[in-house]
């Protein structure tokens, strides 16, 4: 198609769950419930973490950097979604599209690669519990959690670098609650079949692979604590449990989006509003009600923040 004869789409259009008034503001009290609480939970973990000194440890920083992850990620499809519940026209600029994708993949990569840090950190915990605090030293988890970031913005660079040049000149109608690339893909005025396989390839068979290759390195771990003590056992193995339920709410959702063919399913929205929304909120509760160590410093942090108000 002729460049000089294509009309730019400014902006875009999205249809969200419902145009029936009185079901999007049940959604949007809901949804605005489960932002609340995904901010409250991940913001909770945050400050436990940071004031009490007992939790100053390798997986528990790491914990507390996976709530930031959690709560960054969230917010960068909940707050539009919620406004557009209460507005007649839900639309987004094409600059604003970009943005969000941007974000989305950038927060969305990095948690992968950092669900692998915290398997690495299983790992080693249980592998060399000698000599863990050695090898997992400040300097190790802050090269980590660095090297995850920087693995997650090379992965949103990449989806960015491919989505820029392509042209959009109607229909601005996105089938969703948030922009990403497989809808945008099916917008663009030009055949993207190629581009198609390259983010499959990039984003589905990743995200397949790397699933399992974490769901073996946990089989490995929960292997080895065959030799260790039945308290230790338990322990442990509780941890890996909540990593497996973790990693398998995240990565599911995404290779059902990301490892086919980018058609519109009847599935879609909602699998799309577990990973964004929904996940974010119950990561933080299930390392709360399966933690003993964080259940107990929540209540020291709740004691000392009554005796404070008191004084």
């Amino acid at each position: 198609m002729d460049s000089e004869n294509l009309t730019w789409v400014s902006e875009f259009v999205f249809l969200g769950f419902s145009q029936n008034q009185e079901l999007q503001l049940f959604l949007f009290l809901l949804f605005l419930f489960v932002y609340t609480t995904t901010v409250t939970g991940n913001l909770l973990i945050m400050v436990t973490v940071t004031s009490d000194s007992r939790l100053h440890t390798p997986m528990y920083f790491l914990l507390r950097n996976l709530a930031v992850i959690d709560l960054c990620f969230s917010s960068v499809t909940a707050p539009k979604m919620l406004a557009d519940f209460l507005a007649e026209k839900k639309t987004i600029t094409y600059q604003g599209c970009m943005a969000q994708i941007f974000f989305f993949h950038l927060l969305g990569g990095g948690t992968v690669f950092f669900l692998s840090v915290m398997a690495y950190d299983r790992y080693i915990a249980i592998s060399r519990p000698l000599h863990y605090v050695t090898i997992m030293n400040t300097r190790v988890c802050v090269g980590l959690v660095v090297a995850a970031w920087v693995g997650g913005f090379l992965h949103s660079i990449f989806q960015l670098v491919l989505m820029l040049p392509l042209p959009f000149c109607g229909p601005n109608i996105l089938d969703n609650f948030y922009c990403d690339v497989p809808q945008m893909l099916r917008l663009a005025c030009m055949d993207t079949s190629l581009l198609e396989f390259l983010m499959i390839s990039n984003s589905g068979m990743l995200v397949f692979i790397w699933f399992l290759l974490l769901l073996i390195s946990y089989t490995v771990i929960l292997v080895m604590l065959r030799s260790h003590s039945v308290q230790a056992r338990r322990k442990a193995a509780s941890t890996c449990t909540t990593h497996i339920i973790v990693v398998s709410m995240i990565f599911i959702p995404c290779i059902y989006i990301y490892s086919r063919p980018f058609t519109s399913f009847p599935m879609d929205k909602a699998v799309s509003i577990s990973y964004t929304v929904l996940t974010p909120m119950l990561n933080p509760i299930i390392y709360t009600l399966r933690n003993q160590e964080m259940q107990t410093a929540m209540k020291r942090l709740g004691k000392h923040l009554v005796i404070s108000s008191r004084e």
